[in-house]
C-alpha cells in the first residue's frame, strides 16, 4: 500500500507529517513535513550531537564524571525533577548520588531513551547549545527550549518541538559526520533498544540508526536505513494523533515497509 494511501486511512485522526529521503538530504517523499509535533524523545539525537560537539571542541570529555541528581533549574525558573513513575529507563535511577561518565549518560539517553541521563546531559551541554543544532540544520520550527519533564516551563508554553523535516535534517547531519563523534553518535542510535516503529517495518537484522520519541498521543521515529543491497535513505515520521499507541507504531513500521520495498528506487514512493 502506497504512503500516501497508509496516511488517507488516517485522515482526520490527527496529524501525522512524513519525510523520506537520501543521506544527501534530498526528499523524495514528504506529507506535512514541516508542521511542528511535540518533539517527546526525539530531542535527546540534538542534545548528544550538542554534547558530542563540546567533546570535539575539548570543553567537555565522554569520560568526565557526572553525580547524578535530580533537581534541574527551570527554564520558567525555580527547579523541576524528573518524573521516575515516568522514566521508562531505570538504570540511571540506580546511580542517585553516584558519579558516572558523560558516556554512560549519553548511552542511557540514546539507546534506552532515559529521561533522567538526558536532564543530566542537557545540564552539561546548555539548553542554548542544544538548541543551535536545530537551528543550523532544521530551522526554527523545531527547538529545544527546556528540558524533560520541565513541569512550570510547560505550563508557561516554553515546549519542546520537532518536525519531520527537522528530525531528517539532523539524521542527514549525523549520517554525514564522518568523524568519531559522527561514528560514535550513529553507533549509539543503532543500539537504540525501542524498536517497535522503523526497525520493526524493515526485515530483522537492517541497521537502523533511529531515536523514537512518544508520550500521550504522541509517537515519532526517524532514523537512517542502511540496506544491504541498496543506498541508505532517511525516514522521519512524527504522529499526534487519537490512535492507540500500537496502531500508530504500526502506522510508521508500514510507512517503513513501503520505504523498503522501494529501496532500489526511491522516486517510486507514492
Amino acid at each position: 500500500m502506497a504512503i500516501a494511501d497508509l496516511l488517507g486511512e488516517v485522515g482526520g485522526r490527527g496529524a501525522f507529517g512524513v519525510w523520506l529521503g537520501r543521506l544527501d538530504g534530498a526528499a523524495v517523499f514528504t506529507h506535512d513535513a514541516d508542521r511542528p509535533h511535540y518533539s517527546a524523545s526525539t530531542m535527546k539525537l540534538p542534545v548528544a550531537m550538542a554534547m558530542l560537539r563540546k567533546v570535539d571542541a575539548g570543553e567537555l570529555a565522554l569520560d568526565q564524571p557526572v553525580t547524578v541528581h535530580n533537581d534541574f533549574a527551570s527554564a520558567a525558573g525555580g527547579r523541576f525533577g524528573v518524573n521516575r513513575a515516568e522514566d521508562e529507563a531505570p538504570a540511571t535511577w540506580t546511580k542517585l548520588g553516584e558519579q558516572v561518565t558523560v558516556d554512560w549518560l549519553a548511552t542511557e539517553m540514546i539507546t534506552r531513551s532515559s529521561n533522567l541521563a538526558t536532564d543530566l546531559v542537557l545540564e552539561q551541554v546548555g539548553v542554548d547549545a542544544a538548541n543551535a543544532i536545530l537551528l543550523q540544520y532544521a530551522g526554527d520550527a523545531s527547538a529545544i527550549r527546556r528540558g524533560i519533564d520541565d513541569v512550570a516551563a510547560q505550563a508557561a508554553g516554553i515546549s519542546n518541538l520537532m518536525t519531520p523535516a527537522g528530525l531528517a535534517a539532523v539524521l542527514v547531519a549525523a549520517g554525514n559526520d564522518d568523524g568519531a563523534s559522527g561514528k560514535y553518535l550513529r553507533d549509539l542510535l543503532a543500539a537504540n533498544e525501542w524498536n517497535g516503529e522503523i526497525p520493526a517495518g524493515v526485515p530483522a537484522g537492517t541497521r537502523v540508526e533511529h531515536k523514537n520519541g512518544w508520550d500521550v498521543r504522541i509517537r515519532h521515529d526517524g532514523g537512517i536505513v542502511r540496506p544491504a543491497d541498496a543506498e541508505p535513505f532517511v525516514l522521519a515520521v512524527c504522529t499526534t494523533s487519537e490512535l492507540a499507541d500500537p496502531d500508530a507504531q504500526k502506522l510508521i513500521a508500514a510507512i517503513a515497509g513501503e520505504a523498503w520495498a522501494h529501496r532500489h528506487d526511491l522516486e517510486a514512493v507514492r
